[in-house]
């Protein structure tokens, strides 16, 4: 399912930082770690080495597709251990079905990664409390702490569920703590860099209305997948794990909401994609508990799903899938001789580095085709008066809206430059990214 389609929406600029990240040296990465995205580095090492095989979308991408298919393979037989056979197929198939799956699966980010993991640690988990595997369970929990640093939020649904099955706390607390080491290395460094989600707001109890659509990828999915799954938490007989399967799914938002107010905003709907599996198990665990014939149910409950998420299926496959699309950014630049081109993003230059073909307008703003060590930016001339004296065009590319970005200092210094805005496309013509076309007055 992530697969399918996978290469045909154009990359993100979350997706470009993770190429331009990858693209660099060891020590070009381990620089940029120091003062930004320093909990990224594992997954960036890993694309790091990935990349030497190539570039295209769907390689990119297809990491994550394969962590998400062995999250639904574990799901799959962590619902036979808990319930049933029928149960744990239904949740595979429901977690495959679901909208944000297709998303996220198919993404050059770690989300899929870090839901791979916590699936690992919980079936870990319930293999180690019946006296095999302590070791296999305390490196399932390093791998979720470096996967991404707020997948460790569900890492007290697991106590809650130790300590209600009564599961032996002096070895799991060990392989936990010694799990948990990357987490402290890395919350430290995230914390150390908290200006890189600057630009994240506060947000209040209510966004957590909203969860179980962020969660599924649509609310038409994710509020019956919701309700199932608290139904199948009061049916559940293994009361420790059932307590465990619902902290899973309900704790992420919570604790990542309160880490907002008494921290710093962090509250960010992809960083709960972790939960996302639990839902899908608790839903199949539901619709396989109802007596007699529950085949049916679980059938009803697998079509449904799909069904009800094709309309979202369809748009994350389509190239506007990922909300940014810089290919039908390119094409609007109708390149004449002399023309010259800013960004008024200076990162956004490197979706046009990666579609551009040859013949683009004069980059004059550009000092160096290397980012900037510390970030994803490029070195860039701040005399734009002066870069552009001698044009009688200019193309100006912006991430975010044509009002928001006539606000930005390049864009200004264009127009004070003695340009005006000739032609634009922006909204519905080319979501997420605006092309305006300046000409002298």
């Amino acid at each position: 399912m992530a697969l399918s389609g996978s290469g045909s929406a154009s990359l993100n600029g979350d997706e470009l930082a993770t190429l331009s990240a990858a693209s660099r040296s060891l020590s070009g990465l381990w620089e940029l770690a120091r003062h930004i995205d320093g909990h990224f580095l594992p997954y960036y090492l890993f694309m790091h080495l990935w990349m030497k095989v190539g570039t295209d979308e769907l390689w990119l991408r297809l990491p994550s597709a394969l962590a998400i298919g062995l999250a639904a393979w574990l799901l799959c037989d962590l619902g036979r251990r808990l319930h049933s056979t029928r149960a744990g197929i239904t949740a595979a198939l429901v977690l495959a079905l679901l909208p944000s799956v297709s998303y996220y699966g198919a993404y050059a980010r770690s989300y899929a990664f870090a839901a791979a993991a916590v699936v690992l640690s919980f079936w870990a988990l319930h293999r180690a409390a019946r006296g095999r595997g302590w070791v296999l369970y305390g490196v399932s929990v390093a791998l979720v702490c470096c996967t991404h640093l707020f997948a460790v939020l569900v890492l007290p649904a697991q106590l809650l569920a130790a300590v209600t099955g009564r599961m032996p706390l002096a070895r799991m607390i060990p392989a936990m703590a010694l799990g948990g080491i990357p987490a402290v290395v890395l919350g430290l460094v995230g914390y150390g860099e908290r200006h890189a989600v600057s630009w994240i707001s506060q947000r209040g109890p209510e966004v957590l209305l909203k969860f179980p659509k962020m969660l599924a990828g649509a609310a038409e999915v994710g509020v019956p997948l919701f309700v199932m799954a608290l139904v199948a938490a009061v049916l559940l007989r293994d009361r420790a794990w059932a307590g465990g399967l619902l902290g899973w799914l309900v704790l992420p938002p919570l604790l990542l909401l309160a880490v907002s107010h008494l921290v710093t905003p962090v509250y960010v709907d992809r960083y709960l994609f972790v939960a996302a599996p639990a839902l899908a198990l608790l839903a199949g665990i539901a619709a396989a508990s109802v007596p007699r014939m529950a085949v049916v149910p679980c059938c009803v409950l697998v079509v449904g799903a799909g069904a009800a998420g094709i309309a979202q299926q369809v748009e994350v496959r389509d190239f506007n899938g990922r909300f940014e699309d810089f290919p039908g950014a390119v094409r609007r630049v109708d390149t004449r001789p002399g023309d010259a081109i800013v960004f008024g993003q200076s990162s956004v230059r490197a979706g046009f580095d990666y579609y551009a073909s040859p013949g683009m307008p004069d980059d004059v703003l550009l000092l160096s085709r290397e980012p900037d060590p510390r970030g994803f930016a490029y070195p860039e001339r701040r005399d734009v008066g002066e870069a552009l004296a001698d044009r009688g065009r200019v193309w100006v590319v912006w991430r975010g809206t044509k009002q928001a970005g006539l606000k930005l200092p390049k864009v200004k210094a264009v127009q004070e430059a003695g340009f005006a805005v000739a032609t634009s496309w922006h909204s519905a013509e080319l979501p997420g990214l605006t092309v305006t076309l300046f000409a002298r007055r």
